[in-house]
């Protein structure tokens, strides 16, 4: 679709400089979009890259209006004003109303007239799934699950029994919400399988990458809040509570009974040990582990030693680094007042 500068300034509450009636159809990079693309910038530490740019407007901050000749919109939050356009300009592929005539859609199931069910979709009984809802080719929704207006779940998703999913929450292909969690009792050398009779209820808003995985609960329901974006290959373990507008990257694990705060912001790779809580506005940086509570906002960071602030962790990395060369200079030391024999370089490494 195509829009004017002027309306996107106007539909979105930024200011224009530039011509009000340059077309506008697509978004791109400062260097891949022509003359009828929109890009963004918003890192002064890129400023040469936005003196080449070859798209026909840009999204960018106020003070950096000067730095450019071609026609801009001015935001505050660049990247976020750029995202909401770029949603506008390029929808979600939407198919039509109904059902597929390969689908399999239970006989008391409720779906709303405007939702649209995929090729090969299975639906189960007593599930309800609203107005404008998307489920695309491949997916299983099992009995008694609610999917609220407006979601949208890829292709090849799996939702389980008694799964409830808020509205425009969107599920990528592959993803299983609902799936039996890792629940066992031990008896001598073997393990008894302990029912799952808890469910998964995620919030409006949610966003849940390709292949990750949400187990129900145990005894009671995994809880995932509002606006949390997941991303791919992502595990969330059975009883986990995720609050509101958190982010968790790429790879991470969180065992059972994990519970983490809202706005906390998970790097890739970070895993967390079972029954811990993460308070809010917690930033775990990739690759950290997590083995104990943490109860005071801020940024930590942790790898093969405990976790720590941020700031402490640097500096035991730091340390870590230098310890050869201390190692050999405690050596020599002891060798020179004649307490250890000395020791060649090669035994030293």
């Amino acid at each position: 679709m195509a829009v004017t500068l002027g309306e996107l300034a106007v539909r979105f509450g930024l200011t224009l400089r530039g011509d009000p009636d340059r077309p506008i159809d697509h978004v791109g990079t400062l260097s891949g979009a022509g003359p009828r693309g929109l890009a963004f910038f918003s890192n002064p530490k890129l400023i040469d890259q936005l003196a080449a740019a070859q798209a026909g407007a840009i999204v960018l901050h106020p003070k950096m209006q000067e730095a450019t000749p071609l026609d801009c919109l001015l935001a505050s939050n660049p990247h976020a004003s750029f995202a909401r356009i770029a949603t506008e300009l390029h929808p979600p592929l939407a198919g039509p109303a109904g059902a597929h005539p390969s689908a399999v859609v239970a006989a008391d199931a409720v779906i709303h007239p405007s939702a649209h069910i995929g090729p090969l979709a299975v639906v189960g009984a007593r599930s309800r799934i609203g107005a404008r809802t998307y489920v695309g080719p491949g997916c299983v929704i099992g009995e008694d699950v609610t999917l609220g207006d407006n979601v949208r779940l890829v292709a090849r998703v799996t939702v389980l029994e008694g799964v409830r999913i808020g509205a425009r929450s969107i599920l990528h292909s592959g993803a299983v919400v609902g799936s039996e969690g890792f629940g066992y009792a031990s008896e001598g050398e073997r393990w008894i399988h302990v029912p799952q009779v808890g469910t998964v209820r995620i919030g409006e808003d949610v966003e849940v990458g390709a292949n990750s995985t949400i187990d129900r609960g145990a005894l009671e329901d995994t809880v995932i809040g509002d606006g949390v974006k997941i991303d791919n290959l992502v595990q969330i373990g059975h009883n986990c509570t995720i609050g509101a507008h958190t982010a968790l990257a790429g790879c991470i694990g969180l065992a059972g009974s994990s519970h983490i705060g809202a706005r906390c912001r998970l790097g890739g790779g970070v895993g967390v040990a079972g029954h811990l809580t993460i308070c809010d506005d917690v930033t775990l940086m990739a690759m950290s582990f997590v083995t104990t509570d943490i109860r005071e906002p801020g940024m930590y960071a942790g790898g093969s030693i405990p976790i720590e602030s941020a700031a402490d962790w640097r500096r035991i990395v730091g340390r870590l680094k230098r310890i050869d060369g201390l190692n050999r200079r405690v050596s020599d030391l002891e060798r020179q007042v004649g307490t250890k024999e000395h020791v060649s370089d090669e035994e030293r490494s």
